[in-house]
């Protein structure tokens, strides 16, 4: 039994709904339900009486409530301390950056926690509601995401620290030869963030027709130099082959203003920790 089990299967218990126990739990209530229905698949058992309101426990998994509390908090414990330990002797972090981050911005923060900061960093990939996750179950200390003026606000957003790393332009690019009216083109998914934001901010009115669709913005870069149809990828991603002639730039085609956020858990920090939310800090007065 995995420690974020536990803290998910008690938020519902102390909650008494899923809505709720998602809000505590930094997630949408989709995303909680799937993490639900995964670890009740995962022990092969009911874990919740669904037809009960406020939700309860099955009777079987009630008699088991005080061990789940002892275990989540021994565990807690013991993860605490072996993260602090290992932190404060290697100087290690790990960070998570959406997929879409991770191949253009985060190298650049990396570099810069270990060049200047004297850090050993793991770079994790996600998609946006896990990086958020990861943060709650400490799985990484800083996420680094994309947010536009006209996201939601983020559940919970009491339990965050988001700092501000500067502006970020998603653009619509195609291979050279794609005509100037043509309407082919390469979308992500809708459950991805960058689908759910090209869903609501970019795509109507379009008349696009999607020939394409992945949830990578380096393939959906690579299926618009192949000619699919065109694709809007971050700006720091496609500067390079826009250069080198084997992308262009759509006109008269909307682009998005993305924010390029990096985000802690309000809480204390390890030294190593420390040390690299200080050089974020330092990171944003500098751009």
């Amino acid at each position: 039994m995995r420690l974020e089990w536990l803290e998910d299967i008690l938020a519902v218990v102390d909650s008494g709904s899923f809505s709720d126990a998602a809000d505590q739990r930094g997630l949408t209530q989709s995303a909680f339900s799937r993490r639900i229905r995964m670890i009740e698949d995962s022990v092969g058992v009911e874990l919740f009486d669904r037809s009960r309101k406020p939700v309860q426990l099955s009777p079987a998994t009630a008699a088991q409530e005080t061990r789940l509390r002892d275990l989540a908090s021994e565990l807690r414990t013991l993860t605490n301390d072996l993260r602090s330990q290992q932190a404060s002797a290697q100087r290690h972090i790990a960070i998570v950056a959406q997929h879409a981050i991770a191949t253009s911005h985060a190298p650049r923060v990396v570099r810069d926690l270990v060049d200047s900061g004297g850090l050993s960093v793991r770079l994790r990939s996600a998609n946006l509601d896990e990086c958020y996750a990861m943060l709650l179950t400490h799985g990484a200390f800083i996420a680094l995401a994309y947010r536009t003026d006209t996201d939601p606000p983020m559940a919970r957003s009491d339990m965050f620290t988001v700092l501000d790393l500067g502006v970020e332009h998603l653009i619509p690019v195609a291979a050279p030869d794609f005509p100037a009216t043509g309407r082919d083109c390469v979308a992500y998914p809708k459950d991805a963030y960058l689908g759910q934001i090209c869903e609501r901010e970019l795509l109507p009115g379009l008349g696009a027709t999607k020939r394409a669709e992945t949830s990578l913005t380096t393939a959906a870069l690579e299926l618009a130099r192949a000619g699919v149809g065109f694709a809007w990828v971050p700006a720091s991603l496609a500067e390079a082959h826009i250069h080198g002639r084997t992308l262009k730039r759509l006109v008269g085609l909307p682009q998005l203003t993305l924010r390029l956020t990096a985000t802690r858990l309000t809480q204390d920090a390890t030294p190593a920790e420390a040390v690299a939310w200080d050089r974020l800090c330092a990171m944003a007065k500098a751009q």
